[in-house]
């Protein structure tokens, strides 16, 4: 056994919160009816915090299994162009971090059987301790579980430790580049599901996926005691279908549909249809 499998095996990670639990069921029901669960990714406050929720509330109705929501976020280092767009423009109507916990818990109430999975960057949700106050109020909100973009699980222990006792689960991601030592190792601290990047870069919808994704979904999931979720450049009903197929077992869109909502974010019935699509190709 290695030094990161006994640091691994040290560590509980938070697959064992009720949060994980909630999106474990998620999935398990996603497979008991022959597909992958889809994953949309809306951002809170985007355009607006009103129409925000309306967006969220169609991507549930639209197909949902779980249901990303992006906290608007100044620097978002792992964002492309389109989500970067999305989180200054909810920043500039006036979104706070305070505001896209109310817009959570405002979903959870209305939609309290969908998983709801926040992401974040590690300054809005650490800053500068061991985040026990953001994910306090993201339990109380109804989030299952928290995505922070950039915290390892070596940086993680803490977190993890005050996610544990709200019940959240923190959610990890491996690269294509990660080792696959390394990828094992975070696999086994992941809580609800592992996040697999599907490509090199940061987010963006794309007309191609890398030819590669399909082993590397393989390679994840056999390293995976939890379900493996993919996403980053997801963007197309045969995106979705040829992650399904290759075994994954969640598959997250997220800037496609944000494209989908048109230039002023308000096409609600344009991302609906969307989300319908990919939920169709599962």
């Amino acid at each position: 056994m290695t030094a990161l499998d006994l640091t691994a095996a040290a560590l509980p990670g938070t697959d064992g919160t009720a949060g994980a639990r909630r999106i474990a069921a998620a999935f398990a029901r996603a497979r008991e009816a022959g597909r992958a669960a889809l994953i949309p990714y809306v951002v809170a406050g985007y355009p607006d915090a009103e129409t925000s929720v309306t967006v969220a509330l169609a991507a549930a109705d639209a197909g949902a299994d779980i249901l990303e929501v992006g906290l608007p976020y100044s620097d978002p280092l792992a964002d492309g162009a389109t989500l970067q767009r999305a989180s200054q423009t909810a920043l500039a109507n006036g979104a706070t971090l305070e505001g896209s916990l109310r817009l959570i818990e405002r979903i959870g109430a209305a939609r309290p059987d969908l998983p709801l999975v926040p992401m974040a960057y590690a300054n809005q949700v650490l800053g500068g301790g061991d985040g026990e106050i953001v994910a306090r109020r993201l339990a109380d909100a109804g989030a299952a579980g928290i995505i922070v973009a950039d915290l390892t699980p070596d940086e993680g222990a803490a977190f993890e430790a005050v996610a544990r006792e709200v019940g959240l689960a923190v959610v990890y991601l491996v690269a294509p580049t990660t080792a696959p030592e390394r990828r094992a190792f975070i696999a086994r601290r992941t809580g609800g599901f592992l996040y697999c990047v599907s490509l090199v870069g940061v987010t963006g919808a794309r007309t191609d996926l890398p030819a590669s994704v399909g082993q590397l979904v393989r390679d994840v999931t056999a390293d995976s005691p939890v379900p493996v979720a993919v996403g980053f450049g997801v963007s197309t009903p045969a995106h979705v279908k040829a992650i399904a197929a290759a075994g994954a077992a969640g598959v997250i869109v997220a800037s496609a549909l944000v494209d989908s909502l048109g230039a002023d974010g308000r096409d609600v019935d344009a991302l609906a249809r969307l989300v319908a699509e990919l939920r169709a190709a599962t």
